[in-house]
């Protein structure tokens, strides 16, 4: 049985708010529990026609780089001495740079740390726990549901900019839905569209790339708070997945329980993020359909902080 929010923690030596211990004191999968044997099988019965989308930007994408500390790869080609094949390599891969999973020791929380008792010392350690070898073990598969936020407010007359801060609240994303016809399930994978991808394409195509960091960004995103990670927690998401830079409103702003400090390392949410949601959405636009077979296989990286997304939706 798996306790409400608001009963939350469930043992007095866990933070507040917390669900440490809910899949064990050893837990390292966090919400990607929520996707059982039983719900992962009941979500191939959605596949209908056999299309399948890509869910992934380019590796080369964004145009430039959002956070210092990351920059786009190079991509160096290789032909064989003999002549008869070739070989290739990627320099500076960061696999937070373009469409990417955040893993379970990319946050920790500013005063109780990472995931489940895992101390600082045991997240820094190529084998200590909570690497990206465990979300590649299992997959992450399961039913998606996207939420097309941009097309139904741009429906109304309320353009979502996907530069300018704004707070998507859960009675949004709940408009949008019913809206869309589409019902939540327990262990669901929500896919929400800003329109964030579309504009870092455009922006590609227009500009070009360059290594210059942007000197100031802003998106829009989940509202933090108590009320979105309830939401979240209670529904069994199993991930987050978006199509803009963090998932959460950009920058969080001193907002209360920030989505990835209490929802990673207090909850074991699971996030993706800048995944390229654009040919979904047309897809669901055009038949009706807004949930999907999603199927994504995290890179086995032992130790690894996060994984480039790998995922396709399958209708």
């Amino acid at each position: 049985m798996i306790p409400r929010y608001e009963d939350l923690p469930i043992t007095p030596d866990a933070p507040p708010a917390s669900s440490w211990g809910v899949f064990g004191r050893d837990d390292q999968l966090g919400t990607l529990n929520f996707l059982t044997a039983e719900r992962r099988l009941a979500a191939t019965r959605l596949v209908n026609h056999g299309r399948t989308i890509n869910l992934d930007m380019p590796l080369h994408l964004p145009a430039r780089p959002f956070f210092g500390s990351r920059r786009r790869p190079t991509h160096t080609i290789l032909t064989f001495p003999t002549g008869n094949g070739q070989d290739d390599y990627l320099d500076g891969f960061y696999p937070q740079y373009s469409s990417q999973w955040d893993g379970l020791r990319h946050i920790r929380h500013p005063e109780h740390g990472y995931y489940n008792w895992t101390s600082n010392e045991d997240a820094s350690r190529v084998d200590g726990k909570l690497g990206m070898q465990n979300f590649a073990e299992v997959g992450i598969v399961g039913r998606g549901v996207l939420l097309d936020v941009e097309r139904h407010l741009a429906r109304s007359g309320d353009a979502l900019a996907p530069d300018a801060h704004r707070l998507l609240s859960v009675a949004l994303l709940q408009e949008v839905a019913r809206a869309q016809g589409v019902e939540f399930q327990l262990g669901d994978i929500l896919l929400m569209r800003t329109g964030f991808a579309t504009w870092l394409k455009r922006e590609a195509a227009e500009s070009g790339l360059s290594n210059e960091q942007r000197a100031s960004t802003e998106g829009p995103g989940l509202a933090q708070g108590a009320e979105t990670l309830a939401w979240l927690w209670n529904n069994q998401i199993a991930a987050v997945v978006s199509d803009n830079l963090a998932v959460e409103a950009f920058p969080a702003r001193g907002a209360d329980r920030p989505i990835h400090a209490w929802g990673i390392a207090l909850l074991g949410l699971v996030l993706g993020e800048l995944f390229d949601l654009d040919a979904l959405a047309d897809d669901c636009q055009q038949d009706g359909v807004y949930e999907c077979l999603f199927v994504a296989k995290p890179m086995w990286l032992k130790g690894g902080v996060g994984s480039s997304a790998n995922a396709l939706a399958i209708k």
